[in-house]
């Protein structure tokens, strides 16, 4: 039984995968605190052995994020929301709250969500208020950028030029790593 809902669930993700057409070409915003955002795509994290995957929807606006982690047919599974109040967290029923997603992701889920620099990262961009490091490729595009304890890899992006956006990330540190696989933006 358990074999026939995962060969329908691939069908319909290989479906989806096949029928997707390539990315739009967005130009990456210079500052992201003034340029609203959201992705489509996928998450996995690693974390003292676990492995976890999960859909995910990430759409920012000024001083608010609010990212779902969806499930394979894209029920919700946790909703993390972060504003100039703090940031709540929503799974399973249950609601969570602190001033930071990242003591609220480490009380909660054990590790932390370095979300206050996510929102520049995942844009290619370092965050603002503290020193980053920076290595690029010969076109101009972050290879590398190391930043607050973070190292974040940049493996793919929509387009050559070296203001596109990424769709490939790997965020480590301390043992923690977060890939993220973005297949949609919208600027």
């Amino acid at each position: 039984m358990r074999y026939r809902y995962f060969s329908l669930a691939l069908l319909l993700v290989l479906g989806a995968c096949a029928s997707s057409s390539a990315p739009t070409v967005v130009q990456r915003p210079v500052q992201a605190e003034l340029v609203p955002f959201a992705f489509n795509g996928r998450v996995i994290t690693r974390h003292n052995g676990e492995r976890s995957s999960a859909g995910v929807r990430w759409t920012h606006r000024g001083v608010e994020d609010e990212i779902l982690l969806l499930a394979p047919l894209g029920q919700t599974v946790a909703r993390v929301f972060s504003d100039a109040q703090g940031v709540l967290l929503e799974t399973s029923g249950k609601q969570y709250f602190e001033q930071d997603a990242e003591t609220l992701t480490e009380r909660v889920l054990g590790w932390h969500l370095p979300l206050s620099g996510m929102r520049y990262w995942v844009l290619g961009l370092p965050a603002s208020g503290t020193v980053a490091s920076i290595e690029r490729t010969e076109n101009g595009q972050v290879s590398v950028l190391r930043q607050d304890g973070w190292e974040v890899k940049y493996t793919r992006y929509a387009a050559e030029t070296p203001d596109s956006l990424p769709l490939r990330l790997t965020l480590r540190r301390d043992g923690m790593e977060i890939q993220l696989f973005i297949d949609e933006w919208e600027i």
